[in-house]
């Protein structure tokens, strides 16, 4: 039997007919309808963001207000690009992208749709995973406002709990939530943080 992931599904062709690099636009969408997550005049920081479909719904959301910072090791579609947009290539974990990402700041919203290299091993790749998760969750501690919001794709089992745990302790609620635009088989959901606590 052949995998899914072969064939464009409903998600993909429509994301491709309506002019956005990926399908993943979608858990976006979905995750903005049901959080209030991008309003007018936000400072956004998304992280990972290559191909750059969160980028491009953002800016659409914005209309032409506040800015988007969007970062990854890879570049963006060439079609990606705006007056309010700034793109930062490099690795997230090193110093001298934090200190440009810093200077960018601070967000009222952060996002990470980052997945790692997957191995086919769900242990090596759920830990990958978390890993990824746990740097999005420092971005947001370091970087947010108070009120801000965070969203983050996570593997399921990849230490999700324990980091819902430690979430908490940063926002007024986390939880959370895997939109119907994630695949079937897919065993990604998503973290959600909202209205981050005065440091």
């Amino acid at each position: 039997m052949g995998n899914s992931y072969e064939k464009p599904d409903f998600w993909s062709k429509k994301a491709f007919s309506e002019g956005y690099p990926a399908r993943s636009v979608y858990k976006l969408a979905e995750i903005d309808e049901k959080f209030g997550f991008i309003k007018n005049g936000d400072f956004v920081l998304d992280l990972g963001a290559a191909p750059g479909s969160w980028t491009v719904f953002l800016l659409k959301k914005l209309g032409g207000t506040g800015k988007v910072v969007s970062c990854d090791l890879n570049e963006l579609s060439k079609s990606v690009r705006a007056e309010n947009l700034t793109f930062i290539q490099g690795d997230l974990t090193d110093g001298a992208v934090v200190e440009k990402i810093r200077a960018q700041g601070p967000f009222s919203l952060v996002v990470c749709d980052a997945a790692p290299s997957t191995t086919g091993n769900r242990v090596v790749d759920t830990a990958r995973s978390s890993a990824l998760v746990k740097m999005a969750v420092w971005y947001a501690q370091e970087l947010l406002k108070e009120g801000g919001n965070f969203a983050v794709k996570i593997f399921q089992n990849g230490d999700q709990q324990a980091i819902l745990k430690s979430m908490r302790e940063i926002f007024e609620e986390a939880r959370g939530f895997k939109p119907k635009a994630c695949r079937s088989e897919s065993f990604e959901t998503y973290l959600i943080g909202l209205k981050r606590k005065r440091s």
